[in-house]
């Protein structure tokens, strides 16, 4: 199932307190139950201004209903077509 990266462009989110994002992430979480099994979160990066969440998912139409109905923005969304990391350079 292909995986997609979601830039979502939330001022100040790098401030929230424990509890807020606790609050975000159940929102997310029973949205996701709504959806069904097809859409999963694996992690996302939090920084200032913005968080980029990682997704399994059959396409990008049902990352945008997870956006709408957990009222989470979801300003850019990139299906991922490989993943490097310093392994790839080494020699087989």
């Amino acid at each position: 199932m292909p995986k997609f990266l979601i830039e979502r462009d939330i001022p100040n989110v790098g401030s929230l307190s424990a509890e807020e994002m606790r609050a975000v992430s159940q929102t997310s979480c029973n949205t996701l139950q709504h959806l069904g099994p097809s859409v999963q979160w694996v992690q996302s990066f939090v920084t200032d201004n913005k968080v980029y969440c990682v997704y399994i998912a059959p396409n990008a139409e049902m990352i945008r209903k997870h956006s709408e109905h957990s009222g989470i923005p979801a300003h850019k969304i990139s299906q991922i077509s490989g993943i490097i990391d310093p392994t790839t350079a080494e020699l087989v």
